[in-house]
């Protein structure tokens, strides 16, 4: 059975969303895209945020969310709309019951780059090699494409530790 990952890269102007599928233990591209809210109070941006990840969630039907952690670097004013945003989309999907699984930037780009500092560039260009896509992906939707692919990457690598421990 085919399972459906929904990665998140959470912002409070731009979220990028991107959905993969699992098939045969392989990574197939289903969609991705960005959520983009300007212009308005933050709680009309978060409101937007839920309706839209709530779409996706309906229109995709993921059977889990991986999202990006928060971390605080300079602006701790950034860092709390930014865990607002994603509260937001954590909301919408635990109102269709998916589970939710969390990884910081780092742990995101040692799985999909092999190291923990990649930069923008270097996530997409991988995220566009492993999924094979014909071009590269918009920056916040290669993050969300590879917080899901390291979701796939952890569970594959906790599955086999489960099995070779039996």
């Amino acid at each position: 059975m085919a399972q459906r990952i929904l990665g998140i890269d959470p912002g409070s102007r731009i979220t990028g969303f991107g959905v993969i599928e699992m098939v045969q233990g392989k990574a197939v591209y289903v969609t991705s895209g960005c959520i983009r809210v300007q212009g308005k109070a933050l709680p009309e941006r978060l409101k937007s945020i839920f309706d839209s990840v709530s779409q996706i969630v309906a229109d995709y039907c993921p059977d889990q969310l991986a999202i990006e952690q928060v971390f605080v670097k300079d602006n701790i004013d950034s860092a709390l709309k930014l865990g607002q945003a994603r509260g937001a989309a954590i909301c919408a999907a635990m109102t269709r019951e998916l589970e939710v699984f969390e990884y910081t930037p780092t742990q995101i780009k040692k799985a999909v780059v092999g190291k923990g500092h990649a930069d923008k560039a270097q996530m997409q260009f991988m995220v566009r090699a492993i999924l094979k896509l014909p071009g590269l992906p918009q920056e916040d939707a290669a993050d969300a494409l590879a917080c899901a692919l390291c979701h796939h990457h952890t569970h594959e690598s906790l599955s086999y530790i489960k099995e070779v421990n039996r």
